[in-house]
């Protein structure tokens, strides 16, 4: 039996062919991914230029939509889930493909003077050949599957960026909002030592504000360290380092938006789009195909179709076509057939989870975004309000001598505790958004409304002619109307009353004036 070249020809090229559609790309192209992110509010893939454009775009202030654009040209965590995610679809497409043909070929010699026999011969796996359509649509199943995921991956990036960026933001405002307490509390340190110099106040007291300014410049000095920390692990995130970690951001945090999304709105966005669930659903049904065509063509597992071509010494040949096939004696494929069913199951319950985790996620992450919100309302409110009000009330207090300069010290940083926790409350609220629009799977509808620029630092703490009511805040009252410390203020004073928000420093000054002309009899200061 042998094998014409003419239909061996044939039969590879059928085979080439079919092998052919199963083997897809290892990576779905950006063009595929890009409406997948349009779509959903994501960031727009960069197209490739010849030009770097980070350096132009770290000139600048920083934005947080540039933060993210740097990050998908640079992020080496992007580049490392696109790694893994190739390693997936490479071990998928070894799954799927089809094993190549035999080719053998032999001499058989035969009794003394009868010549030699030679044997050429073409294996092809039939079982695999006969299930290699229904395998390509596996492999373009699998193919979407990563295409979303890669979508999901630049989506999970984007937010990444965002979250980490509000953290650094809040964690350099608490810095220096730290300093600034931790200055007033050395300060009045300072003052309680010249008290107790002059006798005006007893030991137990100059070591309680000496107790408290060094508590103030170890949490100065832990906000500083958790600000380092942040910064770098955004730096990171962004595929930064050296100088061009050094940028200078344009913006920090936001006010609230002006309103929430509707919960039951944004359960049905999520069940239509999000992009993990889409590929649950996707792995569901592609393993349900393949449990299909297991349980179908078992038992053509190992079948072999053979061409064999003989040449006999006269020059005769002999020619023609066979078929191997595995007889089910001992192994019937049980094992295979539970293998798929049970990957059919898995899948399923898969699917399952990510349905009930994502209707509860969006639930329970709008829940805490909304009492976040009612948080940052309570700072912004209440809290602040209350506090500078305090402190306007202790002035008037020690105006007229009916409190100490130290209980007023404690108010004004009590105060800035205060807006300590607004930065904060500000902070966990956006955080809280970040991990809604991740389990949405998109940007939420009310981030085309942002709220208005929260306070910064210098405006918390630098000179207020107008209030904060245009940041946020209510006007300071003890601020504005502080009076000029008079002119018998020594020099170490007045060196402590030129930093940016030093108010607290100021009251002290211009109270212990007050205070060595009044013989320190004032209450609170009774040695």
């Amino acid at each position: 039996m042998s094998l014409s070249p003419a239909r061996a020809s044939l039969a590879l090229a059928l085979l080439t062919i079919l092998a052919g559609c199963a083997s897809l790309p290892p990576r779905p192209p950006d063009d595929e991914i890009r409406p997948l992110l349009h779509a959903r509010g994501g960031p727009a893939l960069p197209v490739p230029d010849a030009a770097d454009p980070v350096p132009a775009w770290l000139a600048e202030p920083l934005t947080l939509e540039r933060a993210v654009q740097i990050a998908l040209l640079r992020s080496p965590q992007l580049q490392l889930t696109y790694a893994e995610l190739g390693l997936e679809r490479a071990e998928v497409l070894e799954a799927v493909q089809v094993d190549n043909p035999a080719f053998s070929i032999g001499r058989e010699r035969l009794s003394p003077g009868d010549g030699t026999v030679r044997l050429a011969g073409l294996s092809l796996p039939l079982g695999e050949l006969i299930a290699a359509p229904l395998k390509v649509r596996l492999a373009e199943g699998e193919y979407e599957r990563a295409r979303l995921r890669l979508a999901q991956a630049v989506l999970d990036l984007a937010l990444d960026i965002e979250a980490a960026w509000y953290r650094a933001a809040a964690a350099e405002q608490v810095a220096g909002m730290r300093e600034a307490v931790s200055e007033g509390a050395q300060a009045s340190a300072e003052l309680a030592g010249r008290f107790h110099a002059a006798g005006n106040i007893s030991q137990l007291q100059l070591r309680q504000e000496q107790a408290f300014a060094s508590e103030a410049r170890i949490a100065a000095a832990r906000a500083r360290a958790e600000a380092v920390r942040e910064r770098l692990a955004l730096n990171t995130l962004l595929g930064l380092n050296g100088a061009d970690a050094r940028w200078a951001a344009a913006e920090g945090l936001r006010l609230p938006v002006s309103a929430e999304d509707d919960v039951d709105a944004l359960v049905r966005l999520a069940r239509r789009d999000n992009l993990q669930l889409q590929a649950a659903r996707l792995r569901a049904d592609t393993r349900l195909k393949a449990a299909g065509i297991t349980r179908g063509l078992w038992w053509l597992r190992g079948a072999e179709f053979e061409f064999s071509r003989e040449r006999e010494p006269d020059g005769s040949r002999k020619q023609g076509p066979g078929l191997a096939v595995e007889l089910p004696l001992f192994n019937q494929g049980q094992a295979e057939r539970a293998r798929a069913q049970a990957l059919l199951d898995e899948a399923r319950a898969r699917l399952a989870m990510a349905e009930l985790a994502v209707v509860e996620g969006v639930r329970a992450r709008a829940q805490a975004v909304a009492e976040l919100r009612d948080v940052v309302a309570l700072h912004r409110d209440a809290l602040v309000p209350q506090r500078e009000d305090i402190v306007a009330r202790q002035q008037e207090r020690q105006n007229f001598m009916l409190i100490g300069v130290f209980e007023l010290v404690q108010a004004k940083l009590a105060e800035y505790d205060a807006y300590q926790g607004y930065i904060e409350a500000l902070r966990d609220y956006w955080l809280a958004r970040v991990e809604l629009s991740r389990v949405v799977g998109q940007r939420l509808p009310s981030a085309d409304a942002p709220g208005e620029t929260a306070p910064t630092l210098e405006q918390i703490l630098g000179p207020q002619t107008g209030g904060h009511q245009g940041h946020g805040m209510p006007e300071t009252a003890a601020e504005a109307g502080t009076e000029e410390a008079g002119p018998e203020q020594d020099e170490d004073q007045h060196k402590h009353h030129h930093h940016q928000g030093s108010a607290a420093v100021k009251a002290a000054g211009e109270a212990e004036d007050k205070d060595q002309h009044n013989h320190h009899h004032h209450q609170g200061d009774q040695p």
